[in-house]
């Protein structure tokens, strides 16, 4: 058996752990760059910093203050406690993933619906929904840099080395820029419909955008040029995350299933089954867990504000605390590439 069939079975057997504890649906998921904290951002008004180092979950911590919509949220790629949110409420918070306070508030000029950091650690971008581009450098913790686009602004990203920075567009296209100038480099021609995410592998080799035409491309990030597309979502693809070893996509939409596919083939691995449209997924930095959340609702018609996180050996136990419970739902022994769950472990639109 090759490692792909491996990962298939891996896949196959797996559990889905379900965690609670926002009061409104979930907007956003991102794991730290150690791997043993995962945020998530909500409708509720407030952001949670979860302890998932292994099997037992310690206890979260809820951040408040913004007074609207967490839409999306990101951690600092260099420093592992601390964590950068965007909200409806025009202001940017940085929060200290140790204690939940937060340390920095950046007011904006709108409503803000993207972050993004820079792989350095220098700049923070966010978009708001005027189509503003807002550039902080999170050093001085102050805005040096605005921009009016002329075109929709949906998800917005750096490349891995920072000197590149791209942003999907309401026109289907990908606008690339140099940074830290954005001046125009290339205007890439990538879908047919409103092109809404867009992520990039973790090898440097591949870039990949999900579209309102259902369908995901790859693009080889040296040449520019599209080198295939994935299609096996039926409804506008919202959220994308690249495995920790860029071996695998995982896309998401309204459609009830989370697609995960092999990148350098292209071949169906698995798909996970959801109640809901999905709103945000990621891939954990160095094992084969995948975090997402979506638009459940309760027994009583109600936003349940649930995060899951899939990939669990069988044998791994559930744990709650005062604050958050976790459960678990069957859906894999182990694979080679997969760590120990229970060792500690060293992406918004319109």
């Amino acid at each position: 058996m090759n490692r792909l069939e491996e990962t298939k079975a891996f896949f196959n057997s797996s559990q889905t752990k379900e965690y609670h504890g926002h009061r409104k649906k979930v907007h956003s998921v991102a794991w730290n760059c150690r791997g043993d904290k995962l945020a998530s951002g909500s409708v509720d008004q407030t952001a949670r910093i979860w302890g998932i180092g292994g099997p037992v979950v310690s206890k979260d911590l809820e951040l408040k203050g913004h007074t609207n919509s967490v839409d999306q949220l990101c951690w600092d790629p260099t420093h592992p406690e601390r964590l950068g949110t965007a909200s409806a409420d025009k202001t940017v918070r940085i929060w200290d993933g140790r204690t939940g306070e937060c340390s920095q508030v950046i007011p904006t000029s709108g409503e803000n619906i993207n972050i993004s950091w820079s792989p350095d650690g220098h700049h923070l971008a966010v978009g708001n929904k005027e189509d503003v581009l807002s550039i902080i450098d999170t050093r001085m913790y102050k805005i040096i840099k605005t921009t009016k686009f002329l075109f929709e602004v949906n998800e917005i990203s750096w490349n891995n080395t920072g000197d590149l920075f791209f942003i999907t567009t309401g026109l289907g296209q990908i606008e690339v820029m140099s940074y830290p100038s954005l001046e125009k480099v290339k205007t890439l021609h990538a879908h047919t419909a409103n092109c809404y995410c867009i992520e990039f592998d973790p090898a440097g080799k591949y870039f990949a955008a999900g579209s309102a035409d259902a369908l995901v491309s790859l693009w080889d990030l040296k040449e520019m040029v599209c080198v295939r597309t994935f299609g096996r979502l039926d409804w506008p693809v919202r959220t994308l995350s690249f495995s920790y070893d860029s071996q695998f996509i995982a896309s998401a939409s309204e459609d009830l299933v989370i697609d995960i596919s092999h990148v350098e083939t292209g071949e169906a691995v698995h798909q996970i089954s959801c109640r809901a449209a999905m709103n945000t997924v990621a891939w954990h930095p160095s094992q084969l867990l995948l975090a997402f959340a979506g638009d459940e609702k309760d027994k009583h018609g109600k936003d349940e504000g649930s995060i899951k996180i899939f990939g669990f050996p069988p044998s791994a136990s559930s744990s709650s605390s005062s604050s958050s419970s976790a459960s678990s739902s069957s859906s894999t022994s182990a694979s080679p590439s997969l760590r120990s769950s229970s060792s500690s472990s060293s992406s918004s639109h319109r």
